[in-house]
């Protein structure tokens, strides 16, 4: 079937694609109510996309929010159990929209991996991830980076808590120079800081820095798990372009391990993000791990200007004979061809071919085909 691909019909495309995607590797299908509470999102407004929340009032006076987010819905409405629980989402969102700014119902999917979460789990949501963005489009990047490595570099380097949140905002930033004059302000190894800010050539590259910079145990373990992860990965075949990016690190104070994001092309924003959340597990007093990611399907829109020529392939003018009318409609459309049954033609209609039935048949008006 080919689909036209204005804004909207390339959206559900993606819908449906993707959750054939995930049904093929075993993820079942989560539903949750609209509204939760607004508590549930107040406290964990770091971990949004968006920090806009829509809140009403409910009857019994207890005030709700239509949910921004469904991995906080779903760690909300699952419990701790034995295994883990594979699921998919394809839900309506309520966010600020990243195209107009303004409060939208967005739809998004995505996937979480819920319960005793192994490198394996880790490994197979990357490789969802890939296969998801593969699915938007064929010129992908996804960007890999590790907060748990990133963390215990810090450990490693004796980095004081008060001095993290700024340090962690300049690896973000790559702002090489003001992390620096912090490291020399605060008698830290400025050499070793900033390998997380510099841009590299390849993961290899990476990887060689990070191991020539640090030395103990906790960072070589954490760099091992990261280069096992990174080498599955590309070892798998794919057309994305897979980067470390250590700029690309989330809120670490809820996430815990492997980090992403993905980019199709002509579009500034990360369309898919996701990544290890541990820490937003204990934070909501969750004994299980988890990791996943969600699809910005909005963001497929953003920087797309294709306008079709014409409202509709052919418009077809029929008289009394309502049977007729039905019947040559369907003769006439399918997947590729749009078919408007009308009885006068509004004014401004756009149409390709004008059509009338008349009793010997349809008799073309006039056309450009």
């Amino acid at each position: 079937m080919t689909i036209d691909e204005t804004l909207l019909k390339r959206e559900e495309a993606a819908v449906y694609a993707l959750r054939s995607l995930y049904r093929r590797f075993g993820y079942t299908q989560f539903k949750m109510s609209k509204f939760e509470e607004y508590d549930l999102y107040v406290r964990n407004k770091d971990f949004l996309v968006s920090d806009g929340i829509i809140t009403f009032t409910d009857t019994n006076g207890r005030l709700k929010a239509l949910k921004p987010d469904v991995t906080l819905s779903i760690i909300n409405n699952s419990k701790d159990a034995d295994g883990v629980q594979k699921l998919y989402y394809n839900e309506n969102v309520y966010r600020i929209s990243g195209s107009t700014h303004t409060f939208k119902e967005i739809m998004q999917t995505g996937l979480e991996c819920v319960g005793n979460i192994g490198l394996f789990e880790v490994a197979e949501v990357l490789n969802l991830a890939v296969k998801s963005l593969e699915t938007i489009d064929r010129n992908t990047l996804l960007e890999l980076s590790h907060v748990g490595l990133i963390e215990a570099a810090f450990d490693e380097l004796g980095l004081a808590q008060e001095l993290r949140k700024n340090v962690i905002s300049f690896i973000k930033s790559k702002n090489t120079d003001d992390l620096k004059v912090l490291c020399d302000n605060n008698n830290i190894d400025a050499e070793k800081l900033t390998v997380f800010s510099r841009n590299f050539t390849s993961a290899d590259e990476a990887f060689a820095a990070v191991k020539a910079a640090f030395g103990s145990q906790n960072v070589l373990d954490q760099l091992n798990e990261f280069e096992t992860l990174y080498s599955v990965l590309s070892g798998l075949a794919s057309s994305v372009r897979i980067i470390v990016d250590f700029s690309c690190i989330g809120t670490m104070s809820y996430y815990s391990g492997v980090v992403f994001k993905g980019y199709v092309q002509n579009i500034p924003d990360a369309v898919l993000s996701g990544g290890q959340y541990d820490k937003l597990m204990r934070k909501l007093h969750r004994t299980a791990g988890a990791i996943g990611f969600a699809v910005y399907l909005d963001e497929l829109g953003r920087n797309v200007r294709e306008v079709s020529e014409y409202d509709v392939d052919t418009v077809l003018l029929y008289g009394d004979d309502i049977g007729a009318a039905l019947k040559i409609a369907e003769e006439l459309s399918n997947d590729t061809t749009s078919v408007l049954a009308l009885k006068d033609i509004p004014e401004n209609l756009r149409y390709r071919r004008l059509l009338k039935i008349t009793e010997e048949g349809t008799v073309t008006i006039n056309g450009n085909d």
